[in-house]
């Protein structure tokens, strides 16, 4: 599932701060905005996202041409976990190669959306922090811009992963690429200059304050591309690859903060590859 800047709720509009918010609170927000837009999503990015692709972010780079989770050939009959599945369009590719995916979402409206498009796979509702799977349950993980950005505490998730994952294991994420946080979320010539500190972890909220305290509707959660990499030492994964994906010649739309502009000057997405040895 491909994120993009939040939006209001219908009638109200929530406040936009940088602050504090926990492992719950992430959670809880989060899955409330999923649920509440995610038809809007599914409407807007649809089309671009396709029924069975598997893009790993708004740049439109396929798996299909990318081979991070191995060649094609090699994904048959291996059971793969994707993460922040949202409509499970990456599940559906990985079926159509032969391999066995499940499809995790913390949103149950998104996988109500992975259903009306159909598939003969199983969708899961639940936490990435707390994957209901038995250890080395999966070959493979993989997850676009599913979770990652959205949890207070990522090495949860990442050690998670590794303990479903068998040894060989590899799993593949990608999130908003981390420079992104200097500079305003537009797609215009705005976005091109530094408004913000890249060393600033606090995450951004949107929220609704009642009675002086604020109640969170979305969270999102800042690391260094430094930040990263610990985590994914601290989780006993190892590093393979970082892909930063340059921007297309062919892709002329804009995905909120994503644009032509923007992504032939600067990286827009970031993706890890990992091992479980």
């Amino acid at each position: 599932m491909i994120q993009e800047p939040a939006s209001s709720e219908s009638g109200f509009e929530p406040e936009a701060t940088r602050r504090e918010s926990g492992v719950a609170e992430s959670s809880r927000a989060n899955r409330g905005w999923w649920d509440r837009n995610a038809d809007e999503y599914q409407i807007e990015h649809g089309t671009f996202l396709g029924d069975d692709r598997f893009v790993w972010g708004p740049e439109g780079l396929d798996e299909v041409e990318a081979e991070l989770l191995g060649p094609p050939e090699d994904l048959k009959g291996k059971q793969v976990l994707e993460i922040g599945a949202g409509a499970a369009q990456c599940s559906r590719w990985l079926a159509a190669q032969g391999a066995s995916p499940v499809a995790l979402d913390i949103s149950h409206r998104q996988l109500q959306h992975a259903l009306r498009i159909g598939g003969a796979f199983p969708l899961v509702c639940a936490d990435a922090g707390a994957l209901p799977f038995a250890d080395a349950s999966f070959d493979l993980a993989c997850s676009a811009y599913g979770a990652l950005p959205f949890v207070a505490d990522p090495v949860l998730v990442l050690r998670e992963v590794r303990r479903v994952l068998r040894p060989g294991g590899r799993f593949v994420f990608s999130v908003t690429h981390p420079i992104r946080w200097a500079f305003p979320d537009e797609p215009g010539p705005e976005g091109l200059s530094v408004s913000a500190s890249y060393f600033d972890r606090t995450p951004y909220v949107e929220q609704y304050i009642e009675n002086g305290v604020g109640s969170a509707v979305y969270v999102e959660h800042h690391r260094t591309l430094g930040d990263r990499v610990r985590d994914i030492v601290a989780a006993d994964l190892r590093l393979v690859d970082l892909v930063e994906p340059q921007w297309p010649a062919w892709n002329t739309s804009e995905w909120g903060g994503w644009s032509p502009l923007r992504g032939n000057l600067i990286p827009g997405t970031a993706i890890f590859v990992c091992v479980r040895d």
